[in-house]
Formats: structure tokens, sequence, C-alpha cells
């Protein structure tokens, strides 16, 4: 760290996936370091700050570091270049250049052969499933895209997600896939290799999973089909519980509610999937009391972080009350716990869903809890609306198209409707809200007049739906 200390200083709160935007970094900890080959170091680094965050962030997160050395000077404008980090003054490396390795190719094609060749380094661990072949030599390629972690595809064949911020504890996004791909669930892709490390404690780092090749994520079909909406030119192509089919392309105009039927029928697959890999929880009342007393709390918390909220809090609050009132209506499973139209996939006339990990601001314990499927439903309503306010002027009539078609494909599959349990599905969607009202206002400040406008939504209109609140 006398040699990098200086330079990661400045380096990582620029990192899209750096937890504590707007916190200085009072000092860095290197916690664990193995070197994957003579020009790569692999780091755990615990960041420290002065206090914690208004929304109760620790006040210190852990990051995986893959950081390339080398003497030569990368070429003007290149990908190593655009990756360099920089030279230190002092210690070891001094004169080095110092660089994120995951940006390199050879780097990353090494951590590749790492993982088809099953073995340690270190405190490191590479695992993979011996029924599945890893064929040498695929070439790889960065994700840009990646927010909260970094992603590599090699060859269009597999993609390796590598968790930056590192938490003790397998990760949901290891230990889902697995069991849902021993219960035959197709919905999701199995984990094909991975990497874990001993220290300073046990934890994931990183997951290898087959690429969907040619799949298209659901917010960038939402958006085509809003597009197409939009010019006039939108339709359907037949009819599936009331909804149009998803045979039919949203690239060619076709009405969205199709695609929104059968993603609700997937998403239903794989909740009972995992209510059959996982125990499910018996749930009463106290229960309730105990998630809304939750919500409650990130409620204030976030309105200490964003005053917009202020003026709603007293209606929003409401909610999460009528919610403590009432019996849960089904058991807690385990859940996907971060859904929503970019974590959905549709390959063909497929649609698959990944991202298992959850909310990563969220403390592991907590994203592994089992928890209601409502959740999950809830997340991705508010998905839709968030694809209906891209568009110019607002879709309200699309979203809430989409919206019932999705609940109404969920039922199909499922053989319960998530409308009928109102109060709980609007204090779910409210604490979604919340959660973004939060996210937006830290992370892209142009985007937060989207929940806000949910916001003022679910404070002003009541549920509709069978179930009330217990007296």
């Amino acid at each position: 760290m006398a040699s990098l200390a200086g330079l990661l200083h400045v380096w990582l709160p620029r990192q899209r996936w750096f937890a504590g935007k707007g916190r200085p970094v009072t000092d860095l900890v290197l916690l664990s370091a193995t070197e994957l080959h003579p020009d790569c170091l692999h780091l755990i680094v615990r960041a420290e700050h002065a206090d914690s965050a208004a929304d109760g962030t620790p006040a210190h997160d852990c990051y995986q570091l893959l950081l390339g050395i080398r003497e030569s000077v990368p070429a003007p404008g290149s990908r190593l270049a655009r990756a360099a980090i920089g030279r230190p003054g002092e210690g070891p490396l001094a004169g080095m250049l110092v660089y994120d390795a995951l940006q390199e190719p050879r780097s990353a094609a090494l951590l590749l052969e790492r993982l088809r060749t099953p073995g340690s380094a270190g405190a490191l661990t590479f695992e993979r499933d011996p029924r599945t072949p890893l064929p040498a030599g695929l070439a790889p390629r960065v994700l840009d895209a990646e927010q909260s972690n970094s992603s590599l595809v090699y060859g269009d064949t597999y993609i390796l997600k590598v968790f930056r911020r590192v938490q003790p504890g397998v990760n949901p996004d290891l230990e889902v896939p697995g069991a849902l791909a021993r219960q035959g669930c197709t919905r999701v892709p199995p984990p094909v290799a991975w990497i874990r490390t001993a220290q300073p404690w046990d934890a994931t780092l990183a997951v290898l999973q087959p690429y969907l090749r040619g799949a298209a994520d659901g917010w960038t079909r939402a958006l085509r089909s809003l597009k197409a909406d939009g010019d006039g030119t939108s339709g359907t192509s037949g009819t599936s519980g009331g909804f149009g089919t998803s045979s039919a392309s949203s690239t060619s105009g076709a009405d969205f509610t199709g695609e929104a039927y059968e993603l609700g029928r997937a998403t239903a697959e794989v909740h009972l999937a995992l209510a059959a890999a996982f125990p499910l929880a018996a749930q009463d009342r106290r229960h309730n009391a105990l998630l809304a007393a939750g919500m409650t709390e990130r409620l204030e918390a976030a309105t200490r972080a964003v005053p917009q909220l202020l003026p709603y809090a007293p209606a929003l609050r409401s909610a999460f009350e009528a919610f403590a009132r009432l019996d849960p209506a089904c058991p807690a499973q385990r859940v996907h716990g971060d859904l929503h139209l970019g974590q959905a996939l549709c390959a063909g006339r497929e649609w698959h869903l990944i991202d298992f990990e959850g909310e990563p601001a969220r403390p592991l314990p907590e994203r592994r809890r089992a928890q209601s499927p409502i959740r999950d439903v809830a997340g991705m309503l508010r998905s839709f609306d968030y694809a209906a306010r891209t568009a110019r002027p607002w879709r309200p009539e699309w979203s809430q198209r989409c919206r019932d078609a999705y609940c109404a494909g969920y039922a199909a599959e499922a053989g319960w409707d998530p409308r009928q349990d109102a109060e709980s599905l609007r204090a779910y969607e409210t604490d979604r809200a919340v959660y973004e009202v939060l996210y937006e206002a830290r992370h892209r400040p142009d985007w937060l007049s989207v929940p806000m406008a949910a916001v003022t939504r679910l404070a002003q209109r009541p549920p509709t739906g069978s179930r009330r609140p217990t007296p």
C-alpha cells in the first residue's frame, strides 16, 4: 500500500461500483494480496470513511481489485490507457504503470485459464462444474454497462461476473442459480465456475455462467416497444390471457403486454422452483410488523438524506402501518431480491432471470433471507413505471397495461394473483420507491423525478384489492 494508497484514494471514488459516493475515503487497509501471475495482483482492500452514511450504510466497505503492473507506456487512446490508474512515486512499485487488469485482454484471458484448471493461488480458490466443458482461447471483452460489478464476456459463450464489493459468505448469485439448476429450472443460467477466497474471510468473488448470445434485456425491449407505440405502429398479434402474445418481437412495434405476460409467467416459474429448492419460512402478523418497522426505518433515513421526501412521509408511512396489521398471505421463501427489467433477458421467445445477488447495498445475510415473493413483483412493477417515464410524453397507460399483463401472467403460472394482496403490494412498492429515491439522489440526480413521481402516486392513491388490514 506504500505504492498504491495515493493512487487508489483518487481512483476508487471515481468508479461506478464504488458505494461510498460523496463520502471521503479516510483510510485504505490491505486485507488480502495474491499474485495471480507476474504482472497481476489480486487485492481485497477496505475503504474507510469518517462515519456512516445518512441511510445507515457502514463506515467502511471492502472491494476486490485486480491490478496490472507493467513498465511500458500504453498507446494513447487504447483500452489499456483508459484503464490506467497511475504510476506510484514511491514504494516497491515506484515508476511502474498500475492499471485495472480486467480491462487488459491478456490478464482477462489468464483469469479464464485459472477457472479451466481448478486449484488455489494464495487465499483464492478456483472451482468449476466438471460436467461443463470450458474451451481454451475464448477472447474476452468487458461489458461497459455494468455498475455495481464488472463483467467479462468470453467468446460470446460465457460471462464472468466479478463482484467488486465483497462481503463475508456465499453470494446469492452463486448459491441461487446452483440450487435452481439442481431443480431442473432452465429460466436461470447455471453457474459453470466460480472464485472464492478464504482471507480475510470466506467469500464469493466471481461467478462464470453461460452467456445468452443474441438475448436482449427487458429494459431494451420495453424502450423499443415504447418508441414504436409512440410512433403509432404498435399492435398485437394474438392473445394470451387477454394480452398480446410475445411471439411478435417488440422491435417490430408489437405491444409489450404479451412480453410482460410471459415475463410474469417466467417470474412465477422461478418462484415456484425457489420454493422447492430452499426451506420456506412460516410467517405471522408479527413478522409483517417487523418488516413494516424496517420499511419505516428506511423511509426515515431516506427523508434525512433527501428532503424532497418529507411532505410525503406521513402518507407513505401509512402504507407500512396498514401492512403491519396484515396476516401474511403466503410463506416467506428465497426470492430474486432486486428484480427489474434489466435483470430479465429474452432469448428467442424465452425469458430468463439473471443477477440474483439482490440489492448490493444491503447486508449479505439480509439478501439471503426468505422473503415474500410480492417483493419481486413490486420491483418489476416499478421497472415498468421507470420505462414509461423515459418516453416523452410520459406514457402511464403503457405502464398500467404492462403491470396488469405481468400480474396476469404471474397468476396463470403461480395460481394466485399478486393484485389480490393490494396492501402488501402497495407496501413493497412504496419501500422500493423509497430505495430508488435514495439511489437516484446519490448516483443519478437527473433521474430523481422518476421515483418521486411514484412517491406522489403511492402517497395519494389508496390501493384496490380484496385484502384489507385486520382491525
